[in-house]
């Protein structure tokens, strides 16, 4: 029997009333796994009264007690780590251990939302002037919202909902409806952790929701994360409506090989990073770029018996180097982009595209491909694939190669390989690009800097996690303070000095 799931409002899971279900599917088997209801502009508009009622006691909870919440949810999660990491394998399609990495990296933005009374502290100047003293508070923005998308359903939840809540603020989470399992989970952990009914409601839904969030006057900021034309849809909406906003979308992520490079090292970074997950990752490389003939005729040479190695399994199996893709549709546009990049002239090395797991045929699932001579004009080299292919694009020389990623409009990250210094310190400084790694395949930074893309990957003035996202989810006061004694009388008509 079909499960049917629920939204979790003012801390109750709530039946859906819209009459609309999606279908949750398991990716290893195909089959319908459970109906998420899609819920209504009411029931979206129900969540943020909750949401509203119970903010302004969060907001004046210390911030050590707010601490205290994250810090038992982030215990309640470490205690629950194999069921979580079950949960979200079984939905999404990724193996336990990238599951476990999955949920991993968000809780580390949870550890660092614990710091929040450090990281909410304002500035202080004594005596600005005469008797006068200056200071800054960052107080809440009052309810938020997130949008995030299927490929981490632990993660990016936690990069959003950790700092805005531990900041003061309630928070309406819309998690994607392939794989919602997971984020109402944490949102129960929650609660369990002593978080205010109605601190962190989690509505499930499609476009009706995400345009009710974008609407919705009470609702005074936005994360997302998603492909490019949403993020920028998104983006243009809530600011039209005088929201903060951060949205972060598609990407084309490159490596470029120097022939300096340690090639056994570059194939096994390709191979992790270009086919983990089944390349449905933000900050997979999609994008090899050796320098020099001899350098890509070499990289072939190595690239070509690993993707043909590649262990596509269950995602219970622990050998499986990945398992399936979330979808049917997933696999069938992976599977044309391929056709597209034949068309278009590309060689293509390895063709992954008639995988089939014995005993799951019908489960969502596809090889590695690998292409070579991939030029910029062609699709498959402009448009994010979001699937386990690889393009190699040959570079004559590390101008042609810097430019590659340079001016791609994606810009979220990149990654070069090489032994000298020189090169790797003008390349990162010279790329443009948000994120760049030396000698590291996926450099997402740690949760205490701040990860975010540039140019079309990614909208809005400040990014996800670190110290930004305290930022984007508090508003600063600044306050000058005089005290009768020794102020002298008369009206000032000049604009006032400190002298």
């Amino acid at each position: 029997m079909t499960a049917e799931l629920y939204h979790l409002i003012g801390g109750e899971k709530v039946n859906g009333t819209s009459g609309r279900f999606s279908d949750v599917f398991w990716p290893m088997t195909g089959e319908i796994a459970a109906k998420v209801p899609l819920a209504s502009e009411d029931e979206l508009r129900a969540a943020v009264e909750n949401a509203k009622a119970a903010q302004p006691a969060w907001a004046a909870t210390n911030p050590q007690k707010r601490a205290r919440v994250m810090l038992k949810f982030l215990h309640l999660c470490q205690e629950n780590y194999d069921e979580l990491a079950e949960m979200l394998s079984r939905e999404h399609g990724k193996t336990i251990p990238d599951a476990k990495g999955d949920i991993q990296r968000g809780l580390e933005v949870v550890e660092f939302a614990c710091g929040i009374p450090h990281l909410q502290k304002g500035e202080f100047t004594e005596g600005a002037g005469p008797g006068i003293d200056m200071f800054s508070m960052r107080q809440p923005l009052g309810v938020v919202a997130g949008i995030t998308p299927f490929n981490f359903p632990a993660m990016i939840p936690m990069w959003k909902f950790a700092p805005a809540i531990v900041s003061g603020n309630a928070f309406i989470l819309k998690p994607s409806e392939r794989d919602p399992s997971l984020p109402l989970r944490l949102g129960e952990l929650m609660l369990e952790a002593g978080l205010p009914a109605g601190i962190l409601n989690v509505v499930n839904g499609d476009k009706v929701s995400v345009d009710a969030i974008l609407d919705d006057p009470d609702i005074k900021a936005v994360g997302f994360v998603g492909s490019t034309p949403i993020a920028e849809y998104v983006y243009t909406r809530a600011t039209a409506q005088g929201k903060r906003a951060q949205c972060f979308g598609g990407a084309k992520n490159h490596m470029i090989i120097m022939p300096d490079a340690d090639l056994d090292q570059v194939a096994d970074a390709l191979i992790g990073a270009g086919y983990g997950s089944a390349g449905e990752r933000c900050m997979a490389i999609s994008v090899a770029v050796p320098v020099g003939e001899e350098t890509a005729d070499r990289l072939i040479e190595k690239l070509t018996p690993r993707v043909e190695a590649l262990r596509i399994g269950l995602s219970t199996d622990p050998d499986a180097d990945f398992g399936p893709m979330v979808t049917a549709e997933a696999v069938e546009r992976t599977k044309g982009y391929v056709g597209i990049g034949l068309e278009e002239g590309a060689k293509l090395v390895v063709d992954g595209r008639d995988f089939v797991m014995q005993g799951y045929e019908e489960g969502f699932y596809m090889g590695g491909c690998l292409f070579d001579n991939v030029t910029p004009d062609m699709r498959i080299y402009k448009e994010e694939i979001f699937g386990p292919v690889l393009s190699v694009v040959r570079a004559k020389d590390y101008e042609e190669a810097l430019r590659l990623p340079s001016e791609h409009e994606y810009g979220n990250g990149v990654a070069i390989y090489t032994r000298d210094g020189d090169t790797a310190r003008d390349f990162m400084t010279k790329v443009n690009v948000g994120m760049v790694g030396v000698n590291v395949p996926i450099p997402v930074p740690l949760a205490y800097y701040t990860f975010g893309g540039w140019k079309r990957s990614g909208f809005g003035d400040l990014n996800q996690h670190g110290p930004d996202a305290i930022r984007f989810y508090t508003k600063t006061k600044t306050v000058t303070q005089r005290w009768p004694s020794g102020v002298k009388e008369g009206a000032e008509f000049s604009i006032p000095t400190m002298d």
